[in-house]
């Protein structure tokens, strides 16, 4: 396989984490005794993480270390002030040229 290939298979496997964590919050709507719910979430949870890290080996980790910025709280309030810096820096050039 080349690493293209391992590349698309890592992006399945931390899909189908995400899918594992959605069923997550399912369970306990599903009609089965609170055993089996217990049984089923315990899996889903082992079943998620294991997909995860398997898919970011495969991705690579350069490709994990963006999605780790990507998701990181403290850049979202870096980038948004540089988005209003930047917005502010546009009117002000267009009210410059009037």
């Amino acid at each position: 396989m080349n690493n293209k290939a391992f590349s698309k298979l890592g992006w399945l496997f931390i899909i189908l984490s995400c899918l594992f964590w959605i069923l997550l919050a399912v369970i306990p709507f599903l009609p089965f005794s609170v055993g089996i719910k217990a049984v089923v979430a315990t899996g889903s949870i082992v079943l998620a993480e294991v997909f995860f890290w398997i898919g970011a080996i495969l991705v690579g980790k350069e490709v994990m270390k963006k999605y780790k910025a990507y998701l990181t709280p403290k850049k979202w309030k870096k980038k948004r002030e540089e988005e209003e810096r930047g917005q502010t820096k546009s009117i002000l050039k267009t009210e410059r040229d009037k």
